[in-house]
């Protein structure tokens, strides 16, 4: 895959869809991969018409790992929260999300569809509050202000995120990734123990087991202040995506992203948790795929394919509703620039 410099730093990615279309950026949470974001997910997005991009933030994947940053003290950092004594952390959560405004000036796109989920969500709405020009859109999937007076985590779902494996060997560090997300997986779209297995063997063998870095996004989480007042100013049309079954990050954290952004959609799936399994990633491209194409002033309702009209020239596009009409721009499945004539 290729990597970019941006803010100071490498950054992995990897597209999906043509380098013209409107850009969607994925920004996955707290020590995930960008292997983390479903395949089918990325083509559904593509296949409507946008270039996908996901990439590992820093300090995971193969991403810049900030080893000279050191290791934060995690137990003093809550702490120091919980008695509201200054926290300091080696970056903060708006330093992830100049990293994600830098990866979008480092490949060329002026503005994106930012979309992130759970830590990724606290970056992407960073990203709109403090680079409007780079965002399109906004979607919070699975997160939340950071307001202190919220509902926790459940313990055991913050149990099973923290706790470190039996031993750095490959298959302990894969059943404390099952055990995680048995805990906090979505009881209305459950994975298989296949599905589960084979997600944890394909992160830990894509890179190296170093625990460090989650230490230092976990502190830039814990340091961060709440995004409240942030999340006023933002003007992006704005998504938010929750689960009502999250143990880990309770529906109420959605909620109050929503009520934070002005004019903010809140879509609450019964069922859903903290995951991304098979079962749900249609559920996903469906709340997604339609909020980003009708903020690109296309409809969602309207599926469409393109039928030769000539040597190839020409194309027309038939809508499922049986409109029909010429278009000259090329054939793609997706043709935003050609809209149908006034009925």
């Amino acid at each position: 895959m290729p990597q970019v410099r941006a803010n100071g730093i490498q950054l992995e990615f990897e597209s999906f869809g043509r380098e013209s279309d409107p850009t969607i950026l994925l920004v996955m949470g707290f020590s995930g991969q960008l292997t983390m974001w479903p395949v089918s997910l990325c083509e559904g997005l593509a296949g409507k018409g946008f270039r996908v991009i996901r990439y590992d933030n820093r300090d995971v994947g193969k991403s810049t790992h900030l080893m000279d940053a050191g290791v934060p003290d995690i137990a003093a950092l809550m702490g120091a929260l919980a008695t509201g004594a200054p926290t300091n952390a080696p970056y903060l959560l708006d330093d992830m999300a100049a990293d994600a405004a830098g990866l979008l000036d480092a490949v060329g796109v002026e503005r994106a569809h930012i979309v992130g989920a759970s830590m990724g969500g606290m970056i992407a709405q960073l990203v709109a509050a403090n680079h409007a020009d780079k965002t399109r859109s906004l979607t919070s999937i699975m997160s939340t202000t950071g307001k202190r007076d919220l509902p926790p985590a459940k313990p055991e779902a913050m149990a099973a995120l923290m706790t470190p494996p039996a031993s750095t060997s490959r298959e302990d560090r894969i059943e404390a990734a099952l055990n995680t997300w048995r805990t906090i997986g979505s009881p209305g779209y459950p994975a298989t123990e296949a599905e589960l297995r084979a997600g944890a063997e394909r992160d830990i063998d894509r890179v190296p087991y170093e625990p460090t870095g989650i230490a230092r996004q976990m502190a830039a989480i814990i340091a961060s202040a709440p995004r409240n007042e942030k999340l006023a100013g933002v003007r992006a049309p704005s998504l938010v995506i929750h689960g009502a079954d999250d143990p880990l990050v309770p529906v109420e954290g959605g909620k109050d992203t929503a009520a934070s952004i002005p004019g903010a959609e809140l879509i609450i799936v019964p069922g859903m948790a903290h995951d991304f399994t098979a079962a749900l990633a249609p559920v996903y491209l469906k709340h997604i795929g339609d909020f980003v194409m009708r903020v690109e002033g296309r409809n969602p309702g309207v599926q469409a394919q393109l039928v030769p009209l000539d040597s190839g020239s020409r194309f027309q596009r038939v809508r499922n509703d049986g409109v029909r009409f010429g278009c000259k721009r090329g054939l793609r499945l997706i043709l935003p620039a050609c809209d149908p004539p006034p009925p």
